[in-house]
C-alpha cells in the first residue's frame, strides 16, 4: 500500500452509527446521556472541519506571526478546559492565567526545541508541522496540568491542620507544602507514564495509527511516534511542575502563611 485511502462524508455518516448506537443504549437503559453524546458529537464534527478549513488556509500561508496567533488560541481554549476540570480553584484571574500560562510555556519551549531539533522543517515554523505537533503535546500536558492543579487544590484543603502546623513551627512555605506538591506531581505525571507504559503492547496510538493507514512504513511511523511521546512527555513534566509550583506560591504568602482565602 503506497497511498492513503481517501474517506467521503459517506463513510462518516456509517462511522456515526456506532454513536447513535450508544445513545440509543443509553436511552434505553435509563442514562439519560444520549443527548450530552450527540451534542458532543455534532459540536466535535462542526469544529474539526472548521479547523481543517482553517488549517488548510494557514498551510497555503506560511508566516510565523499567523502560526505563533494560532497556536496562542489553542492554548487559551485548553486554558478553559483546565479551568473547567478543576473541583476548587484560584480566585480571579489566577485560576485561568496559571494553567494557561504554565500550558502554553511549556508546549512553545519544547514544540520549538523539536522544530529546530529533530524535525528541521523549512522554514522551522511551517505551520504544517508546528500546529499538529503543538495541539498534540497540548492535548497531553493539559491532561497532566489539569490533574496537578485539581489535586493540589483539594489536598490543601483536606490537610490545612497539618500545613498549618508546620508553618507556626517555622517551616517555610516550600517546606510546609512538599508532601503535598509531590503527590500532586504524581497525579499530574501519571497519564504520561500511563501512556508511555502501554504504548505498542496495550495500544497503537493515534499519530502512528494515522500515518500507518496513510501509507507510511510502519518502521518511520513507529520513529515518529516514539519522538512525539518524549516531546509529550517533556512538556507535561515541565508544565505540571510550573503550575504546582506557581499555585504553591499563590497560595501562600511572602509571611510564609497560608491563604486558602484565595481559593474559590
Amino acid at each position: 500500500m503506497t497511498g492513503y485511502i481517501e474517506l467521503s462524508y459517506f463513510d462518516l455518516l456509517l462511522a456515526s452509527v456506532l454513536l447513535l448506537f450508544n445513545a440509543g443504549l443509553s436511552l434505553a437503559l435509563g442514562l439519560r446521556l444520549e443527548r450530552q453524546m450527540l451534542l458532543a458529537a455534532l459540536r466535535m464534527t462542526v469544529q474539526l472541519l472548521l479547523v481543517g478549513l482553517v488549517l488548510q488556509a494557514l498551510f497555503a500561508t506560511v508566516s510565523l506571526w499567523l502560526t505563533a496567533l494560532v497556536a496562542l488560541i489553542m492554548a487559551l481554549f485548553a486554558g478553559r478546559e483546565i479551568l473547567s476540570r478543576q473541583e476548587r480553584r484560584l480566585k480571579g484571574w489566577w485560576g485561568y492565567g496559571i494553567g494557561s500560562a504554565t500550558m502554553l510555556l511549556a508546549g512553545m519551549v519544547v514544540t520549538v526545541l523539536a522544530l529546530n531539533g529533530p524535525l528541521r522543517p523549512e522554514p522551522w515554523y511551517d505551520p504544517r508541522y508546528a500546529i499538529p505537533l503543538f495541539g498534540m503535546i497540548l492535548g497531553n500536558a493539559m491532561t497532566g496540568i489539569s490533574l496537578g492543579l485539581d489535586g493540589l487544590t483539594s489536598l490543601v484543603g483536606r490537610e490545612r491542620a497539618a500545613i498549618e502546623a508546620q508553618l507556626t513551627l517555622g517551616a517555610t512555605r516550600w517546606r510546609a507544602l512538599r508532601p503535598i506538591a509531590q503527590r500532586a506531581l504524581r497525579t499530574g505525571f501519571t497519564p504520561m507514564l500511563n501512556s508511555m507504559a502501554a504504548a505498542g503492547v496495550v495500544f497503537l496510538p493515534g499519530m502512528m495509527t494515522g500515518q500507518i493507514l496513510s501509507g507510511v512504513a510502519p518502521e518511520q511511523a513507529v520513529k515518529y511516534q516514539i519522538l512525539v511521546l518524549f516531546l509529550i512527555a517533556g512538556a507535561s513534566g515541565l508544565g505540571v511542575l510550573t503550575a504546582v509550583l506557581a499555585s504553591i506560591w499563590r497560595l501562600t504568602d511572602d509571611r510564609h502563611r497560608l491563604r486558602l482565602d484565595r481559593l474559590a
